[in-house]
């Protein structure tokens, strides 16, 4: 979701409790400038864990992925 600051800053609650299920995208005068999200979910930490994961020969779709990774634990 986009909002901007003078949004955020008028309505914090409401977009706290957004973060938890969503990316909130704070802008000013059109520029986005931060971005709320739910700490739940580490999202680099993912991406390392994915990186590599998927040969360049083949493609995958997400299901076998998941696969992929599940049976290298």
């Amino acid at each position: 979701m986009i909002v901007t600051a003078t949004e955020f800053k008028s309505n914090l609650g409401k977009y706290l409790e957004m973060a938890a299920s969503q990316d909130i995208f704070i802008t000013k005068n059109g520029k986005s400038i931060a971005r709320l999200t739910s700490p739940a979910v580490d999202k680099l930490a993912l991406l390392d864990d994915l990186a590599g994961i998927v040969p360049e020969d083949r493609a995958m779709d997400e299901t076998i992925i998941r696969e992929e990774r599940l049976s290298r634990q």
